[in-house]
């Protein structure tokens, strides 16, 4: 790896340890200091967005802030089917929409 385009995770560029190529996804979590929130769609579908910004029409607050990687792991927790919800209905394993209950 050339050295020159090299950082190290929590250390001064000079320091040899953990290192990761400069400018990758890696270097860019670290130094991130965004507040996200996770944010959940009529499909049961979760994204992280930048806490302040406004939601999209569909999409909602789940009830969860935190860094990008504490966000991801609520995600990882309660996001267990990946399929939509109106696939799971379809499918007869998730419960009907409470209007036609």
């Amino acid at each position: 790896m050339d050295a020159a385009r090299t950082r190290v995770l929590g250390a001064p560029r000079s320091a040899g340890l953990n290192t990761v190529p400069e400018g990758s996804l890696a270097e860019e979590e670290q130094d991130d200091a965004t507040v996200y929130k996770v944010v959940v769609n009529d499909e049961e579908q979760y994204s992280i967005w930048p806490a302040h910004r406004e939601n999209a029409p569909g999409w909602r607050d789940a009830g969860k802030n935190g860094t990008r990687a504490d966000c991801l792991s609520y995600i990882e927790s309660v996001w267990t089917d990946m399929r939509p919800l109106s696939l799971r209905r379809r499918m007869g394993d998730a419960p009907p929409r409470e209007d036609q209950a």
